[in-house]
């Protein structure tokens, strides 16, 4: 049996949940692989104590591992844009695999280290990227081959989903954001989680995976949840719907949507029941329909569970001496299409709207007015007397499904209101027809 050397670049939370799992699973994994799989080297900073390391070299420099001309596959669990980048470009420049479980890296430099691993003859393999140890990659790229993928959606981030899922109770952003910190499941500077960046990095991926188009997270939208109000969400939940942090990607004829945003889905689709720190991916394919992929989006060997289904996938074709291999983003390079992210002006969604209007006669007409005149028709509109406050009255709409252009150009015609105080809150609504 054919022995492929592994070298791991990093010894976090996940490196060490990658390292455990081989270890404590090494039975399992040769049967499944047909070869003996070893971690040889590891680079890590720090050494800890629930990891024993015997037999296996150890530094603190990656690039021993990446020039080490032992190591067959390496793994870079570093993490981060630039030190990753040039760790990879030098792997694959000694003719070396890499496994990553770095979303950042794809997203951000993807396009690049793909073009590189494809002169070279080697294989970039990032499962453990998107949604941790849900396998949805590998779904997109080869289960769901015989599609034509017309839209993805996700809750694909775990820290913004728990948020939203502990203020459903009434509690504020601010008080639920410091206890995901106190629990580890926000970091000290949250704003790549709650701002929607991370997320991005992982739909940006998924979109060039599902579309075949080249990787465009500069053209990523991102709007986060810290201005979402138990009041929104109470209201939602009154109109039959749920709020939920989700990416959105939608293939259509002259460009893609690239889209992460609080979204109303309706309370009894599946998306919507998924709660806590957890992820779920929807696909939506012409032959298969929808279907969705749900499980532990983030974790020591929930990622590691992912990172190391890579490493036999390719420690397959590393002792088999094939050159046989799923192409990086599911399509051959010459079937890429470039398909451009459109701008947001014309993404077409529908709309929940709350407006504070002054609690006079004739105010509802005139937001009806200036809705009709931007081509926009009303689904429903909820306003209680109950909740009049100093002379003024929430009013909350949902609306048709409309161009976002339309719905910007409504919004700056409502605000210019004398009647209307304050700013329009908008969130975009789903229903996945």
């Amino acid at each position: 049996m054919k022995q492929v050397n592994i070298g791991i670049c990093g010894l976090g939370t996940v490196g060490g949940g990658t390292f455990n799992v081989l270890k404590r699973n090494a039975a399992v994994i040769t049967g499944r692989s047909g070869c003996d799989i070893r971690v040889t080297r590891v680079a890590t900073r720090q050494l800890r104590d629930d990891i024993d390391l015997t037999g296996v070299a150890v530094s603190e420099d990656i690039y021993d591992v990446v020039n080490d001309p032992a190591i067959d596959i390496v793994v870079e669990l570093i993490g981060g844009y630039d030190a990753a980048r040039e760790l990879v470009l030098a792997a694959i420049a000694n003719g070396k695999h890499v496994v990553t479980a770095n979303k950042a890296l794809i997203a951000v430099h993807g396009n690049e280290l793909f073009d590189a691993a494809e002169k070279q003859g080697v294989i970039i393999a990032y499962e453990a990227g998107v949604a941790g140890g849900v396998p949805v990659i590998k779904a997109l790229r080869e289960g769901m081959a015989a599609n034509r993928i017309d839209w993805i959606a996700g809750i694909i981030n775990g820290t913004g989903n728990y948020i939203l899922t502990e203020m459903r109770a009434g509690r504020e952003f601010a008080d639920v954001l410091k206890e995901a910190q106190a629990l580890g499941y926000a970091e000290a500077d949250p704003t790549f989680d709650v701002e929607g960046i991370d997320a991005a990095h992982k739909l940006t991926i998924l979109a060039s995976a599902g579309f075949g188009v080249p990787l465009q997270f500069e053209r990523a939208f991102t709007e986060g949840i810290s201005k979402v109000t138990p009041y929104d969400i109470a209201h939602a939940e009154l109109l039959g719907y749920r709020i939920k942090h989700l990416g959105i990607a939608r293939r259509r004829e002259d460009g893609i949507e690239l889209r992460v945003h609080p979204t109303l889905v309706p309370k009894d689709h599946l998306i919507a029941q998924v709660d806590g720190v957890l992820n779920a991916v929807l696909m939506d394919g012409d032959a298969v329909g929808q279907t969705m992929y749900y499980g532990a989006g983030a974790g020591a060997e929930a990622t590691g569970s992912a990172v190391i289904a890579d490493i036999v996938d390719v420690a397959r074709v590393v002792a088999s001496g094939s050159t046989q291999r799923v192409p990086y983003l599911g399509f051959a390079p010459e079937a890429m299409e470039d398909l451009k992210v459109l701008p947001m002006d014309d993404v077409q969604s529908a709309y929940y709207l709350r407006i504070q209007a002054l609690d006079k006669p004739g105010v509802l007409a005139k937001i009806a007015s200036v809705l009709s005149e931007q081509g926009i028709n009303i689904e429903s509109i909820m306003q209680k007397e109950s909740e009049v406050e100093e002379g003024r009255i929430p009013v909350i709409i949902l609306t048709h499904t409309v161009q976002e252009r339309q719905i910007n150009a409504a919004i700056t015609e409502l605000e210019a209101l004398s009647e209307i105080v304050g700013s329009v809150v908008r969130i975009r609504t789903e229903n996945f027809n």
